[in-house]
Formats: structure tokens, sequence, C-alpha cells
């Protein structure tokens, strides 16, 4: 059977009306989980493993993925309306996206946002279906080694995100690395950076990192602009002229291929794949300079980028029964709760159900851009809410997400701190952004280290002697050359007209 006849034998499945209505219900539920902050696809899916114990095991699957890559559909609402990212993927959406709708263009954001996700997803099936067991094989090969040299070639996105101040844009890195680290490590034991506070012992989340420093420093921002209203000019309508349309094509398509192919690979998922997209957009864009300040390119490829690689980690988890993610780990348990085995033999065990997923992704991807579209003007309308009410909406909006994690009262205070920290940084000039790339990819970069140190037996020569490692190293350090370069003759020029201007004064004196 090729595979044509494959895919038709899974929209036979999909379109079933009984199929149907989970795909419905799935991706229903997830758009309205991704907009809330704090649950997420991880804890729906969990919560909703139970109401699947009892299905048939492919409607379950196919529910249970509709709620992943729904929630990461929806997501973008809340980081481009409120600055309050519903899912950490969506993070860099918010960086373009908020500006956008300051300026009175969010039904613009949001309509970009749904159809890059759309293009995004779309573009992450066809790679699910058609080269899922070679790229499979191939993420098999990323060992400990290879993973850190991706996690470097991650952090050079700081020279993008940095801004014009690149030595900010570092501090602010550095300073995510450090939050990192807070807890116990995991090897030794040992804990770090937590002053004897056995509430952090399992390190910062991360949510409560996002809002404090985008949403509630948002809120403060707003507290100190005494007298100004909470809505930024009106909102206009979501139709894209054809010249956005041209401008936001070509980062969609870059950014679905880039996001299929680091889903594939386990532990990156579609936060990373987010940020590698902003990156590689702003560094390939005639107007990159105007990243950050509501430039449709930077909502596009986030958007389509964090659609796609969560479609992509169902490759290793589908045909090697290795989860690419949080979120794909408990999606294999609840595989194994239902009685499938994922891997190489499911394929020919189980082509129903895996050929029924594949088309209930189709099916999904368009029914939420049906649903999200029509939508998008009753979204936009909260940004004509007065600030009296917006502030406290956003306020309760952060407390609820983050104690909903833990329900902790500490959390409510490191939201508070983070807030703090946030709104000083903007006061004084310094990018929340690289901040937050450092805490997503510190960890993962420690991690990877370590584990390739223990295997090299402490050589450090194993990063550049590895091939896949080498090249990855290499480009890092050709991505950040250019910034360099910029820096250098920036202070090299500051200091002739320096030098210039003290021999003018002491002429003239």
């Amino acid at each position: 059977m090729n595979m044509l006849d494959q895919l038709l034998q899974g929209f036979s499945v999909a379109l079933t009306p009984e199929n149907l209505l989970f795909v419905f219900i799935g991706v229903l539920a997830g758009t309205i989980i991704g907009i809330l902050p704090g649950l997420g696809p991880m804890s729906a899916i969990a919560l909703m493993i139970p109401i699947a114990y009892g299905m048939d095991p492919t409607s379950a699957i196919i529910m249970l993925a509709g709620v992943y890559y729904g929630a990461i559909f929806g997501g973008s609402t809340s980081s481009i309306l409120l600055n309050a990212p519903g899912v950490a993927g969506t993070v860099a959406t918010s960086f373009d996206g908020y500006p956008m709708a300051q300026q009175g263009k969010a039904g613009k954001a949001l309509a970009t946002a749904a159809i890059s996700s759309f293009v995004g997803g779309t573009v992450g099936v066809v790679g699910l279906m058609m080269i899922a067991p070679s790229l499979a094989s191939f993420a098999v090969s990323f060992g400990p080694t290879e993973y850190f040299a991706l996690m470097v070639l991650g952090l050079t996105a700081v020279v993008s995100l940095a801004g014009r101040d690149l030595v900010k844009g570092l501090i602010s890195a550095v300073f995510g690395v450090m939050v990192a680290l807070v807890g116990i490590d995991s090897q030794t034991a040992i804990t770090r950076f937590t002053f004897d506070l056995p509430e952090l012992y399992e390190g910062v989340e991360f949510l409560i990192v996002a809002l404090g420093v985008f949403a509630l420093a948002e809120v403060l921002v707003m507290l100190n602009r005494r007298g100004q209203g909470g809505a930024r000019g009106g909102v206009t309508s979501l139709r894209l002229s054809k010249s956005e349309v041209v401008a936001m094509t070509p980062p969609t398509l870059r950014s679905s291929v880039l996001g299929f192919f680091t889903g594939v690979l386990p532990g990156a998922g579609a936060t990373v794949a987010s940020f590698l997209s902003y990156s590689l957009e702003r560094r390939v864009a005639k107007d990159g300079d105007t990243f950050g300040q509501g430039n449709i390119k930077g909502v596009a490829g986030p958007e389509s980028a964090n659609n796609a690689a969560a479609v992509g980690s169902f490759v290793p988890l589908l045909t090697l029964g290795v989860p690419g993610s949080g979120t794909t780990a408990i999606l294999l348990g609840a595989l194994l709760v239902l009685g499938v085995q994922p891997g190489p033999l499911m394929l020919s065990d189980r082509p129903d159900m895996f050929w029924g997923l594949v088309a209930s992704m189709y099916i999904g991807s368009a029914v939420l851009l049906v649903l999200n579209l029509p939508l998008i003007p009753l979204f936009a309308k909260v940004l004509n809410t007065p600030k009296t009410v917006l502030i406290p909406l956003v306020v309760v909006f952060c407390v609820v997400g983050v104690y909903g994690l833990s329900f902790s009262v500490f959390d409510l205070g490191l939201l508070v701190a983070f807030g703090v920290i946030g709104f000083l940084m903007r006061q004084n000039d310094f990018p929340a952004a690289p901040m937050i790339l450092g805490l997503i990819l510190g960890g993962l970069m420690e991690k990877s280290m370590r584990q390739a140190l223990q295997i090299s037996g402490g050589d450090w020569s194993v990063f550049v002697t590895e091939p896949i490692s080498a090249v990855l190293i290499a480009l890092a350090v050709l991505s950040m050359t250019p910034a360099l370069v910029r820096v250098v003759r920036e202070r090299t020029a500051r200091a002739g007209r320096s030098g210039e201007r003290d021999r003018t004064e002491s002429m003239n004196g």
C-alpha cells in the first residue's frame, strides 16, 4: 500500500462522526487552555487521561493530540493582547505581537498568528507523514555532545534579541542562566542559589518568570503612566493587505520547516523552535532593526515554528517510542495506559491509529483556523477595556495561573519579585527576551555538557571532534562574529570622536 492509499485510509478513520467530534473537542479545549496561563497542554492532557481510558485508543489519541496542538495554537492570543504568554511556546510571539496590539493592530496580529499557525501545523503534518522514519533515526544520533552544541547555537540568538546594546543583552541572558540553575543539582544533589529555602529546591518555574517579567511588569508600567488609558488606539480590521501577506509568507514557510526539524529533536520542543525562528528572521530580514517594535514577521515566524514543532515532536514518539517533549511524555503514558506501544512496529501493527492521527491533524488545523478567525474581533476587544478593569484582570490572570501550578504562596512572592525585576529592566533598557532564552536553554545546556564530559572522561575536545557538534559550534561562532565586529567598530568610532573633541577643546583653550 503506497502513502496516498495509507493517507486515504487515515481519512476514513478520522472522518467518522465520532472522531470528528473528538477532533473538535480536543482543539477547542486546547485553544481555551492555551489562552489561560498556568494550565498548559501538559496539565490538560494529564487531566483528560482518565476520560480517555474508556475510549477507543485511536479516538483517544486523536483527542489528546488535538488538545496539545490546539493549546499551542491558542496560546498566542494572550501573548498578543496582554503580553501574558498562555504557553511557553508563545513567549517569542509577544515580542512583536504585543507592540502591534499597542499600535491598534491587534486584529492583524491575531490574524497573522492564526494563519501562520495553520501553515506551520500543516507543514508539520506533511513532514510527519512523509519523512518520519528517516528523521527519527537521525534524531537518535544526537547525543549529549550534539545537544550541548545545539543549545550553544540557540544561545547565540542573544545577539539578535539584545537590541542595540549587546552588553545589556548578555547581562540579561546570564541572569536567565543563573535562574535556570537554581535548585538541587540532579547529579550531585547539592543545592544551588536556594538560600536554604525548601521552596526553591525544585527550581523556579518558567511560567512564574514569564508572567512576572512580561505581564506583571506591564501592569507596573501602566501604573507608572498615571493619567493614561489602558487601551492603545483603536482596533483595526483583521484583514491583511497584500504587502503584509507578501512580507509574512517567507518567514512563515522558513520557520515552519525550521520548527518541524527542531520538534523532531527530543528535548528541544516548541519553545526552543520559536526562539530559533525569531532569531533567524531577525537576522535575515532587511528591516531586522524594527523587530520588537511591531514587525509582522516577528509574529509569523515564531507562530509557524511552534506549531510545526508541536507536530514534529510526534515523530520520535510514534516511530521510536521516545517522547520529544514533556507533553509527548504524558501522551506516551496515555498510549501505554490504553494498551498501545509506540515504536518502529506501530506503522505496521496499528496503521489505522498512525494514519488516522495524521489525517486528524490536517482536519484539526483547518478547524482551528475556522474556529479562531471569526473570534478575533471578540478577542481584540480586550484592548478597549479601561485601565481600571484591565489591570486587576491581568493581575488575577497571573495570580491564578501561578497559584494553580503548585498552590504555593511562595510562588506568588516570586511572581511579584520577577514582576519588579521586569519593570526595572524596562526602566533601564535591559531586554527581557535574552533572559527568557537563558532560562530556557541554561539547564538543558548544563545537563548535556556534563553528560558529554562524563562520557568523554573530561575531555573538552569532544565538542569539536564530533562532526555534528563541530558544525553546530562553528555556526554559533559565525553567527556571533558580525555582531561583535559591529560592537568593536562602534566603540572605535566613539573613541575617535571623543579624541577629536578633546583635541578641539584643547586647541580652543
